[in-house]
This record gives structure tokens, C-alpha cells and sequence, in this order.
């Protein structure tokens, strides 16, 4: 993220006071921590679901600083903190090879998330009530180590630091993180001021000490068992020990939509512990409370923490919006952010005009520019500035190169490889302009999009899918998001494309529809029918011939779909409207003939 941005971003919220929300968070921590599944635009996400619902105003969140090495060395060992300079060091707390040229940045990363509890704290002990730091939870590291990608233990600093400042009071660690917080309960383990109080899923270590519950419940744990030890345990820590201040890891790798986790709960599940956790620190007296991310894998970790404090911001069940819609929010805000850049860009080595600049504007037609409006710096700049690049980097691929090739009537073509050893193709994307898909409309065609990771592996979480070579990316909401933006800029009418495979027409239906009815009607009754399975176990029971008609017993196959993106209003109208809905009813009322003949294996 170049620094011109990223000084608007660190003015663009701060939380309405009487909310009683203050929410800690740095730009920086989009970064990501090398080798992590970790989604770096999180903790983004949270604020702009938060923005949406009017409890934000324009100023800017609260910006942690990174932590001193005189607090770092309140809890850890020189030793450790000096052994933190070796790639080997990082290595063994992340679990892959660390780069030295990331080694550094990786722990300043860390360092400055360290500093956001710090500041955290400092709000919530100010304010009396709740504050929210959109990052920490490092509950793996001891004094003098560093384990389960924790390098530093930022909770355990901000309790010494405050130590170190007078204050005495009891602190009591709720760590609901799937993952045991083994590394705190370490470090408190003679004190009796601190209580450490842990449900996970294996324990991670010795868990003797003075003030401290740890409970380990195993793998394929659902809400009903999970709530039922949460209310018969926590409820007594908090009338017996008392707390005046309350740490709590909200980590949501318990989900069962999470990336690593092996637990099952669901999101309702994960919002009764939350809510318990709050009534408890609120009921009979006020404590302070300092919520921390901690856990939470994958594109979907965000939305339970949203719902979290969307809740503690207004005090109401409020549900965020799609992702989708967020993205592109947040893709026109950085492209209007663009266009009001200076001319020359500090963050690259290449100076742009004033046309490369503003890049998605109309015009300046040329064979070598994308559309013939971008130049390839331009494009290399949006998908830097709008996160694609930087996404790719936190997947491991360290030197990316955007190229650009314009193939005449068949369209353009952007591909982005990686250059860390033999080139490995990551992203291809072929578009052009036409106004003959749909009369009087001009839109932006894509012919063909690949996203790939060819370093990932399938597997019964994450089976393959027709016509996958390997693993996707996960970033064809982030694409799609750039391609409405360079429609609304160019004035076209929307995104348009075939989608071949039942799981492609799956993947966007949530923004992207159908152009005819007819085709939208056949997609529900597919999907009707195949109800209960995954997207792979759908998309490969129509490859297998497992859905036929009641009527004859034919075989149902998946026909090739025409789906747009609207972007201007009469498109939207055209594949919205009254007329289109009846249409759409009309032609559903035709297709309840589809049926599975037989189940299939989740191997």
C-alpha cells in the first residue's frame, strides 16, 4: 500500500464516542504475517461494514505505534528478541521458510500489532467500557520463544506495561481462539493477579498455574457443546476472581467455515459467546474489556467479528454486507483516491504522467494501452493500490510481474506471474469491449479468467473443481471488483461473461446474474436440487450425470450461461426488473424435473 494512500486511510475513521466503541487499527497491518492464511484486508473489511451502518464518522481510527523494545523486554528475554534477526528463528514460529528480505518486515508487523493492545488498553481503562483492536491475540509466544505464528505475546506486554505503571487490579485473559493460549498461561503461570482462562481444542502444553482454567474439548465441537461449557465455566471466574480488567481473544477459527479450524460452530453459536462474554464484563459492575481478533482463517473470518461489533456499536443485531459489496466499496474509494493523487508517486520507481495517473479514465485510445485507455504501469498500479498484488504476496509469492499482450478482435490480455523460480502463472485475464451481447449496450466482455496457485495442493476441504488445474486464488471478487470500477470510468454498461461450469455461474450469483430468464430459472432448480452438497460435490454430480429429469430420466447437463455485472442503471433494469422477474417465474414453473440419482462421497 503506497504511503499517499495510505494516509487517507489512516484519517477515515474514528468511532462516534457515544457509541463507546473506540477500534484500534493501522493500515500496516495489511501487510499480512509471511506464510499465514490470514485475509490482510480483515480487519478493512470490519470497518467498512461498521462505516456502512452510519456508527463511523470520517477522522481516522485510532493508529497504534509500534511497541518499545523497553516493553517488549518486559516479558521477553533479550536472548529470544536478539535471536528474532535469524531467518532459522522465524522459520520455526511460522512453519515455512522465512526470506530474509521479510524477515525484518514480518516482525515489525508483529511489533506494531503490539503496540495497537497497548493502545487498546489505554482506551478501554480511559473510557471505562469496550475497546476493539482489529489485530493481536498473539497467545502462542512465551518469554523466550515464539510458536503458532506468534512471535511476540501482546497481551502478556500490555499486562506488564500496565504493571510497570501501578497498576494492581486483577486481569482476567478470556482466550476463545480455537488454539489453546498456552504462551499466556506461560508467562502468567506464578502470578496470582492474572487469570488465564482457555477453551481449545488440544491442549498446547503444561497447563499448571496458579490462576488459571484450561479446558481442551477436541476436534468436530458444535455450538450446543460448545455453550454448554462456556456458561457452566466462565460465569464462576468471573464471580470468584473478580477482574477489574478483561483481555479477550475473540479469535473465530472455531467457525466451521474456517479455513484451518477442525471446530463446527456456527455463526449464531459464535455470537452467543461473544454476547456472553460482554453481558459478564457488564453485569453487576462495568469492567473494561479489550477485544482482540486473535484467530480466524480465510475470506470469511471477517464477517464474524463485524457481526461482533456491529453489535457492541449499536447495540443490535445487524448483519454485515456482502463481501462482494464491500470490495467494491472499497475499489471505488481507492480508484477516486487515484484520480486525486499527485502526478509523480513516490512508493514507485517510475514517474507517471498526467493521463497514466488517473489510468481509468476514459480515452487516450492506443494499441499499447489496456483497453485502450491503461497503460501497463497504470494497471500494475491498481492492482497495487487496491490490494491484488500485495494479497498475492501474502500467499508466498515474493516477485511478481504484470504483463500486458493485445491480440486485436480476440481481446486483451493481462497476466500476472511470479518470478521466485521457474515462472508460475497466477492470473489471465482476457477482456474487450463489444456492444454485441446486448442490443444497445456497450460492455466489457472477459473471454477468459484464470486464478490458480500452483503451489497448493486439493484436498477433502478443498476439492477440485471442474476444469481446475490446481487450487484457485481466492481473489475473483477482488477482480471483478476492479473491472466494475474501469466500467464505470469507461461508461460501460457492465462485465459480461459465459460461464461454462455450473460452479463459476455459483461462485459470483450473489452479484452477477443472468442475461436471460430462462437460464436463471434452470440455475435455481439446479441448485435446488443439489441442496446439502458442496460446490464441488454439485458442480461434479452434473459432470457425473447425476441430476436428470423426473419426466424421462435424462441426463441434466449444465448449458453454458451468458451472466452480466450490471454497472449503469438500464442494465440493471434489463436483468432486474419487474418484466425479467416475471420471466423468471414463468420459466420456474417449467423446471421442477430435476432430481440427484445418487448421493455422493465427500472423499
Amino acid at each position: 500500500m503506497v504511503r499517499s494512500w495510505g494516509r487517507r486511510v489512516r484519517r477515515f475513521w474514528v468511532c462516534r464516542r457515544a457509541k463507546g466503541v473506540p477500534i484500534v487499527y493501522h493500515v500496516g497491518y495489511q501487510k499480512n504475517i509471511w506464510g499465514v492464511s490470514l485475509d490482510p484486508l480483515r480487519g478493512e473489511k470490519i470497518l467498512l461494514a461498521v462505516r456502512e451502518e452510519g456508527l463511523l464518522r470520517r477522522q481516522g481510527v485510532s493508529e497504534p505505534r509500534p511497541a518499545s523494545i523497553e516493553n517488549l523486554l518486559r516479558v521477553h528475554t533479550a536472548e529470544y528478541l536478539q535471536s528474532l534477526q535469524e531467518g532459522a528463528t522465524l522459520t520455526r514460529i511460522l512453519g515455512v521458510e522465512v526470506p530474509s528480505a521479510e524477515a525484518e518486515a514480518t516482525v515489525e508487523l508483529q511489533r506494531l500489532m503490539v503496540g495497537g493492545s497497548i493502545q487498546a488498553t489505554r482506551l478501554a481503562l480511559r473510557g471505562g467500557g469496550a475497546s476493539v483492536h482489529l489485530g493481536g491475540g498473539f497467545h502462542h509466544a512465551r518469554a523466550d520463544a515464539g510458536a503458532g505464528f506468534c512471535v511476540f505475546n501482546d497481551v502478556a506486554v500490555a499486562i506488564a506495561r500496565l504493571r510497570a505503571r501501578g497498576y494492581t487490579e486483577r486481569v482476567l485473559v478470556v482466550d476463545l481462539d480455537l488454539h489453546d493460549g498456552n504462551g499466556t498461561r506461560a508467562i502468567f503461570a506464578s502470578d496470582p493477579t492474572v487469570h488465564t482462562f482457555s477453551i481449545h481444542n488440544a491442549h498446547w502444553g503444561d497447563t499448571e498455574a496458579v490462576e488459571s482454567t484450561s479446558i481442551a474439548l477436541g476436534p468436530g465441537v458444535e455450538d450446543a457443546r460448545y455453550l454448554a461449557v462456556l456458561r457452566e465455566t466462565l460465569p464462576p471466574v468471573f464471580a470468584s476472581f473478580r477482574p477489574r480488567l478483561v483481555f479477550y481473544l475473540a479469535g473465530t477459527d472455531p467457525s466451521h467455515d474456517d479455513a484451518l479450524g477442525n471446530w463446527q460452530l456456527t455463526a449464531r453459536g459464535i455470537e452467543e459467546r461473544d454476547r456472553l462474554v460482554t453481558r459478564l464484563t457488564r453485569d453487576p459492575h462495568q469492567v473494561p474489556m479489550v477485544v482482540f481478533l486473535a484467530g480466524g482463517y480465510g475470506h470469511a473470518a471477517w464477517r464474524h467479528s463485524a457481526r461482533f461489533l456491529l453489535w457492541l456499536a449499536s447495540g443490535r443485531e445487524l448483519e454485515p454486507l456482502s463481501e462482494e459489496e464491500l470490495i467494491l466499496k472499497r475499489t471505488r474509494r481507492i480508484a477516486g483516491a487515484m484520480r486525486a493523487a499527485p502526478a509523480v508517486d513516490d512508493a514507485f520507481d517510475f514517474a507517471l504522467s498526467e493521463e497514466d495517473l488517473p489510468g481509468l479514465s476514459p480515452g487516450l485510445p492506443s494499441r499499447s494501452r489496456f483497453l485502450a485507455s491503461l497503460s501497463r504501469q497504470t494497471v500494475e498500479l491498481h492492482l497495487e493500490r487496491l490490494g491484488i498484488l500485495g494479497q498475492l504476496r501474502a500467499r508466498g509469492f515474493r516477485r511478481l510481474r504484470v504483463d500486458l499482450s493485445f491480440d486485436g478482435g480476440l481481446g486483451d490480455t493481462l497476466r500476472v506471474w511470479c518470478e521466485d523460480g521457474p515462472d508460475e502463472l497466477l492470473v489471465e485475464l482476457r477482456v474487450r469491449r463489444s456492444s454485441q451481447p446486448i442490443p444497445e449496450m456497450e460492455v466489457l466482455v472477459v473471454e477468459w479468467l484464470l486464478l490458480q496457485n500452483p503451489r497448493a495442493f486439493f484436498s477433502d476441504r478443498r476439492p477440485r473443481l471442474p476444469g481446475q488445474q490446481y487450487p484457485g486464488l481466492g481473489l475473483l471478487k477482488d477482480i471483478l471488483g476492479w473491472l466494475v470500477v474501469v466500467c464505470e470510468t469507461q461508461r460501460l454498461d457492465g462485465v459480461y461473461y459465459v460461464a461454462g461450469h455450473y460452479h463459476i455461474a455459483m461462485q459470483s450469483r450473489h452479484r452477477v446474474g443472468f442475461l436471460r430468464p430462462e437460464h436463471a430459472a434452470r440455475a435455481s432448480a439446479l441448485t435446488a436440487a443439489l441442496d446439502g452438497r458442496t460446490l464441488a460435490e454439485a458442480a461434479n454430480a452434473l459432470l457425473a450425470g447425476h441430476a436428470v429429469r423426473d419426466q424421462d430420466g435424462r441426463d441434466v447437463v449444465w448449458e453454458p450461461a451468458p451472466m452480466v455485472l450490471p454497472v449503469s442503471e438500464r442494465l440493471s433494469s434489463l436483468v432486474g426488473g419487474p418484466e425479467y422477474q416475471a420471466r423468471v417465474a414463468a420459466a420456474a414453473e417449467r423446471l421442477h424435473f430435476v432430481r440427484v440419482t445418487s448421493p455422493l462421497s465427500r472423499s
